[in-house]
């Protein structure tokens, strides 16, 4: 494949599968400010885990193109939880990056419908 042949959309699927890694390696390996948010948002000390594994999953089948429609969902499934956790804590300013990340899954989701005919890669 040339980078020629490299569409914008794959493009934006790729950097949408590099934030969520990048976020499964941060709630992995949570430091104690994030712990404490987990904590403080009622959720069990394991529970970070669960998202890290959420969000691995959402960025390998981001990077996959035929199930690339199931990584956007995944990811606009993960980010409205997000987004939801910190608006019922009144935390409106971090729900800017989860709302900015939920749209641009649901963008790559649109782009990469089962059914539709797809460009290159």
């Amino acid at each position: 494949m040339s980078v020629t042949n490299f569409s914008w959309k794959a493009v934006l699927a790729f950097l949408l599968a590099a934030f969520f890694l990048i976020g499964a390696i941060g709630n992995t390996f949570v430091p104690p400010e994030v712990a404490a948010d987990y904590a403080r948002w009622g959720y069990p000390g394991w529970f970070h885990y669960v998202t890290g594994l959420l969000e691995l999953s959402a960025a390998i089948l981001l990077a996959i193109k035929p199930v690339r429609f199931w990584g956007a969902a995944l990811g606009v499934a993960v980010m409205f939880g997000a987004a939801v956790t910190v608006v019922l804590h009144g935390e409106f300013a971090h729900a800017v990056a989860p709302v900015v990340v939920l749209a641009v899954s649901v963008v790559v989701g649109w782009f990469n419908k089962p059914g539709t005919v797809k460009d290159v890669p």
